[in-house]
């Protein structure tokens, strides 16, 4: 009795892709008849049966997309599900929000509940406690069930999956650099923790541009704020430490947030202090949400693109979801960022 073999085995046989061998295998007129002659030969010559249970897996489509994200309120998050949206349903496919609120169990329990046959793959931004604890199980369980992940704006290295990411590097470069060209000699930064990758990302390109125009990095002037959760009294905090930062070095003339929110905190502290922006202090943040376009002055902001990596997120993981490969074959793609000058500086 002849040995059976596999889809993979006959396409390293004959040197052809997985899906090659699949639609050859099925007469599709995608593939040349000499190829489907020679695939058709092979696998009969070996006895190949295709693996019903696996089919069977396979088509249990539910044409319907997970996405996890750690707050439903922002701006940012919202613009990145409508990209999603907008991809899947052109294409055939419905979504379901799940909310991590930035905590590790919520995150967990979503994935799970999601996962039991409500969805055929993830797109998902990964939790603050998630980051902090570094435990990323929940996601190699479900890659090793055969549920595809895409992640964005924070992803992780440790995880195998397509993701989609902003260049918070170059993007942080350029609003530090526009502080130096606007004038400003002493520039502050407030961030997060490093855990965080994009913060941790932004404060780089901050040290990087520094470095660049000849500016001395000061310790006192980088303010991380540790907000693995948001709440009224964590904003009242946040208030406090940047009015510290402002009374430490009274020098501050210019100020680079790595969100929106910690911008416009900044302002607020600043004109409680008598200050006047942009005369006194410039300020840039980072996404470009309502609150950059309506805050008093409206805020100079790095646009992150939001919709559009919402949009290169759905491609990736529908894409995904429909080859009929099973090669491993992951990209990263990186949203270039955007300079949006407003009042907050000159």
């Amino acid at each position: 009795m002849k040995r059976k073999v596999t889809l993979k085995q006959i396409a390293k046989e004959l040197d052809v892709s997985i899906s090659t061998v699949s639609k050859a295998l099925r007469n599709s007129k995608e593939i040349s008849e000499d190829t489907r002659e020679k695939v058709q030969a092979f696998a009969k010559l070996f006895n190949y049966r295709p693996n019903n249970i696996a089919l069977s897996l396979k088509n249990r489509k539910t044409k319907t997309i997970g996405i996890i994200i750690p707050e439903i309120v922002h701006h940012f998050f919202s613009k990145v599900i409508r990209g999603i949206e907008l991809v899947a349903n052109k294409r055939g496919y419905n979504v379901i929000v799940g909310l991590s609120n930035e905590s590790f169990s919520k995150e967990v329990i979503n994935m799970e509940m999601l996962a039991n046959g409500s969805i055929d793959g993830f797109i998902l931004s990964i939790s603050k406690e998630t980051l902090l604890q570094q435990d990323y199980h929940h996601f190699i369980e479900t890659i090793n069930q055969g549920m595809p992940i895409v992640m964005f704006d924070r992803v992780v290295n440790e995880i195998n999956c397509d993701k989609v990411i902003v260049d918070d590097l170059n993007g942080s470069k350029k609003a530090v650099n526009k502080l130096v060209e606007k004038g400003c000699k002493n520039i502050a930064i407030i961030t997060t923790k490093d855990y965080v990758s994009v913060g941790k990302l932004r404060t780089q390109g901050y040290l990087e541009a520094l470095e660049e125009n000849n500016i001395k990095p000061k310790g006192s002037l980088i303010l991380k704020v540790d907000d693995a959760f948001v709440s009224d009294d964590d904003l009242e905090t946040l208030e406090k430490d940047i009015v510290t930062l402002f009374e430490s070095n009274i020098n501050i003339d210019g100020v680079f947030a790595v969100n929106e929110l910690y911008a416009i905190t900044a302002m607020k502290a600043a004109r409680k202090r008598g200050l006047n922006i942009p005369e006194d202090l410039q300020v840039i943040g980072f996404t470009d949400g309502v609150l950059s376009k309506h805050a008093t002055p409206s805020l100079t902001t790095v646009s992150q693109h939001a919709q559009e990596m919402g949009e290169k997120s759905a491609e990736l993981l529908i894409n995904n979801l429909e080859i009929e490969e099973d090669e491993e074959h992951y990209q990263t793609i990186v949203i270039e960022t955007e300079l949006i000058e407003r009042n907050s500086t000159k």
